[in-house]
């Protein structure tokens, strides 16, 4: 069994060397930030990594040791950490023009608007917003539904993650990121689509999607009969890689319709080809919404968000000023333009698709090795593997995910976690990676989950 990653490729000799000439080391990064940073602020792991250096799928601590970074930067590195092409667009812009608000003309704003539009489902899907992150572009979609359709009600999925701030902690249906504080109302959660875990305990496809059903039940007896909207994520990424049965969002779709909503899809973690087949991640069930909201892999790792919609909704928004500082900041909408384009140049999408079902069927070959694995899942490379202590009870395994977190990092693999009890090992690397590094992830889960199983310290 080979634990070592392959080197990167094509990397240049300064993206590999090792990093002595770092300023601070790790205990001193850490009591600096034990100090100074708010402690909400949590970290990775026991002994935390001092990240120094990346070059695509990799990272590189201050020591010089290589990660195999599977976790993207939490799915917001899309074509490469530090990919060249991007990068050096990236600097030409700094050295022209750093800042200018929308106020003013600048080419880079809309350059990126047009492309959004020609990457959208439905022609008619073209106006942009810019903004600076998921939280704030799902706040302005919820927003924009809302003064277009003149109704307040908005119905988000249990177990979805939207975002930070007061109306997206609102619309989250996930108590560990909700505070004990008064939220915003008009916010209602609807069953999600998670056939592993049925909220009706029902056998799919015996269920008649109940799940995706019920939300006409919730509209006629917790709203006032009419709806804004509802906001999905396709594939639910902090509860844990959900991929719901294929029917569920047409369902869903109809319904609110009927209601008087439009359809929102959050795709801050599947757009951009992550799910392979398709560019945007609700295409994969047949469904072309009303507004698209992105962040994380427009960008590449700068702070840049957007919401795409049909030019009607996009005017409920001129009755009064909309102003945000940074949203079409020339930097970040040069970075996001050279990661658009560098997904389209170096074929990443389809990459995504032929890597991610590489890895997803070694990650399944697992399954008869291991006790704990109670299920894969995903498209393309979003995926997550479930973890139970035993799969008829289902009971979560929250503290062995945790452990496989920690020996994987000794092992040179970064992964994440998510779910509601923690317990959902989450694998989206960079959209770059290739079969080697697929088969590098699944031998050291190999390696650690045997660890675990058969008690070794």
């Amino acid at each position: 069994m080979n634990l070592t990653p392959p080197p990167p490729v094509n990397a240049t000799t300064s993206a590999l060397k090792t990093t002595t000439e770092s300023e601070l080391t790790r205990d001193e990064v850490l009591a600096l930030r034990k100090e100074y940073v708010a402690p909400a602020t949590f970290m990775y792991y026991k002994e935390p990594i001092n990240l120094v250096r990346g070059h695509m799928q990799y990272l590189y601590d201050e020591t010089g040791k290589q990660y195999l970074d599977a976790l993207g930067g939490i799915v917001t590195i899309s074509v490469g950490h530090c990919h060249p092409e991007v990068i050096a667009k990236t600097k030409a812009q700094i050295d022209k023009l750093q800042h200018a608000t929308t106020i003013y003309l600048h080419p880079a704003l809309p350059l990126l608007a047009k492309k959004l539009a020609e990457k959208m489902p439905s022609a008619d899907l073209k106006v942009s917003f810019f903004t600076n992150s998921g939280s704030e572009t799902n706040d302005l979609a919820m927003t924009m539904a809302r003064l277009f359709t003149g109704n307040l009600d908005i119905l988000t999925v249990r177990n979805g993650y939207h975002g930070a701030s007061l109306a997206t902690m609102s619309a989250v249906g996930h108590s560990t990121w909700r505070f004990p504080i008064p939220t915003t109302g008009n916010l209602h959660h609807i069953a999600p689509g998670y056939c592993y875990r049925c909220p009706f305990n029902l056998k799919y496809p015996d269920c008649n999607v109940q799940c995706a059903r019920d939300a006409e039940n919730v509209i006629r007896y917790s709203t006032s009969g009419k709806v804004a909207a509802v906001l999905a994520e396709p594939i639910q990424g902090v509860g844990g890689t959900v991929v719901p049965p294929p029917e569920y969002f047409k369902i869903l779709y109809d319904i609110v319709k009927k209601y008087g909503g439009i359809y929102i899809s959050d795709e801050v973690q599947t757009g951009f080809g992550r799910t392979g087949a398709h560019y945007w991640g609700i295409q994969n069930w047949g469904v072309t919404p009303d507004a698209i909201t992105m962040a994380k892999g427009l960008g590449n790792g700068v702070p840049i968000s957007a919401v795409t919609t049909r030019r009607e909704i996009a005017n409920a928004m001129t009755g009064k000023i909309w102003f945000n500082t940074f949203g079409g900041n020339p930097v970040s909408m040069a970075q996001g333009l050279a990661t658009l384009e560098v997904i389209d140049k170096d074929g990443t999408q389809a990459n995504s698709q032929k890597a991610g079902n590489y890895l997803k069927e070694k990650l399944l070959g697992l399954m008869d090795k291991h006790r704990l694995i109670g299920e894969v899942r995903g498209l393309g490379l979003m995926l997550g593997m479930e973890l139970v202590k035993d799969r008829v009870t289902k009971e979560p395994a929250t503290a062995e995910t945790a452990d496989v977190m920690e020996r994987t990092k000794n092992h040179g693999l970064l992964i994440g976690k998510g779910g509601f009890f923690g317990n959902v090992l989450r694998i989206k690397p960079p959209m770059c990676i290739n079969t080697g590094d697929a088969d590098f992830i699944v031998d050291a889960l190999d390696k650690v989950l045997n660890e675990i199983e058969t008690g070794k310290v």
